[in-house]
């Protein structure tokens, strides 16, 4: 995951904005932030949040372009291992990935 998340940590283009990796301790916690000022407005927010829970990959926080389940898919990880934890849960079954 820590690779995933890399590969999302550019720089914005606009504003004084850097990115931060926050991994939790026990390595099942992913997070990109971003955090820094676009002019005078402040930016902190959360790009992409994942966490590893029992044998599935839960995507609590999606803010890439073309979503980051997909890539996940791409890369090997069946779907139903990938859980799009930030859609409500009687919606989950319909998205074609896991329910949770």
């Amino acid at each position: 995951m820590e690779d995933l998340i890399r590969r999302y940590a550019s720089k914005p283009s606009n504003g004084v904005i850097e990115p931060e990796i926050v991994i939790g301790a026990d390595g099942n916690h992913y997070e990109l932030m971003h955090v820094g000022w676009n002019g005078s407005r402040r930016i902190h927010g959360s790009v992409l949040h994942i966490d590893l829970i029992g044998d599935k990959i839960w995507i609590q926080h999606d803010g890439t372009p073309s979503g980051v389940a997909s890539e996940l898919a791409e890369e090997g990880i069946p779907k139903e291992d990938i859980v799009l934890a930030f859609r409500p849960g009687h919606v989950r079954p319909h998205t074609g990935y896991g329910v949770g």
